[in-house]
């Protein structure tokens, strides 16, 4: 398979301002030099805590955010290398779906307006918009008849529905999901799940799947990365992750994912990581992980390289260590 989407050291960092005049004394790193492979009709999981720097990266590949250094390349080329007519074409073929289903969608609008917009900023299926948005609709599991209906009208998978269709308007390769159905109840979860499974088999989509439901991910992806604190502690293909997790933290978080046999469950060893998550102001030197991790041992005291063997990605001292 071929790729479509490369993401090369991508950097994006925040100046820190302090003081009454609010100068600059600092910044902060929330994506430190990632570098990620997507290829046609696969999907690429995203993990980890809250303010680890995954829904960063998912803005950086869509353009909403330019990234301090790095590269995106899409089909080979540079995205940030473009310009004008080459940049909006390019900007059709990577879209975003966005965590909250309502904030999304503007109350003011109706469903055919909301789905129909993209095509008409863009100066697509002129004269034909209403058509397109009801086989936008259908496409996503609706009928038309909530073509005017508003969002406050629709039930949460509902409108999640309609932010996809809206996603798919222009026809994309890749589609970044930002936590697409943690909004969700967990009874409408499924549903929404396997309309993405659906349409990339459809259309050959590609997918970068944010979440930090580590179960939600093992359902949808083929890849997965494991990011902590703005870096890649772990990538490697999804059976082979769930099945033989090689970084600490990674082990950690599997282990606070539900077994559904209950025996299973009662019997298996948890692992409670220790302390709170570091400031990403004020992080540890070395390993950024050392102050929670059970393995840690001097040689921690250096950053550990995100080093491949046998296709298995691990940032880890200590990670043959049981």
């Amino acid at each position: 398979m071929t790729s479509v989407l490369d993401v090369r050291h991508l950097v994006k960092e925040y100046p820190v301002r302090s003081g009454v005049l609010r100068r600059v004394t600092g910044s902060v790193k929330a994506v430190n030099g990632i570098s990620l492979t997507l290829e046609r009709g696969r999907t690429l999981g995203l993990v980890g805590e809250t303010g680890c720097g995954k829904s960063t990266v998912g803005r950086c590949l869509v353009g909403l955010i330019e990234p301090t250094s790095g590269s995106v390349l899409l089909d080979g080329v540079d995205v940030s290398a473009m310009s004008g007519r080459e940049l909006r074409a390019a900007r059709r073929r990577i879209q975003l779906v966005f965590q909250d289903p309502y904030a999304s969608l503007d109350p003011r609008q109706s469903v055919e307006a909301i789905v129909s917009e993209p095509l008409r900023l863009h100066g697509l299926a002129r004269g034909s918009e209403s058509a397109r948005a009801a086989a936008l609709l259908d496409l996503v599991g609706l009928s038309s008849s909530v073509l005017q209906q508003y969002p406050h009208e629709l039930s949460g998978g509902q409108r999640q529905r309609v932010g996809i269709a809206r996603a798919l308007a222009l026809e994309p390769e890749v589609m970044v999901l930002d936590e697409p159905v943690s909004a969700l109840d967990v009874s409408v979860q499924a549903g929404i799940l396997n309309l993405l499974e659906e349409l990339q088999r459809e259309l050959n989509l590609a997918y970068v799947f944010i979440a930090h439901d580590l179960s939600v991910v093992r359902h949808v992806s083929h890849e997965v990365a494991v990011m902590y604190l703005g870096r890649i502690v772990e990538y490697v293909d999804a059976d082979t992750l769930y099945s033989a997790p090689q970084h600490p933290y990674t082990q950690a978080l599997l282990s606070a994912v539900p077994l559904p046999d209950p025996r299973a469950e009662r019997s298996r060893k948890r692992i409670l990581l220790e302390g709170d998550l570091p400031s990403p102001i004020d992080l540890p030197t070395g390993c950024a992980f050392r102050s929670r991790c059970w393995k840690a041992t001097d040689v921690c005291s250096s950053i550990p390289e995100l080093r491949t063997t046998d296709y298995h990605a691990v940032a880890c001292h200590n990670a043959d260590q049981v």
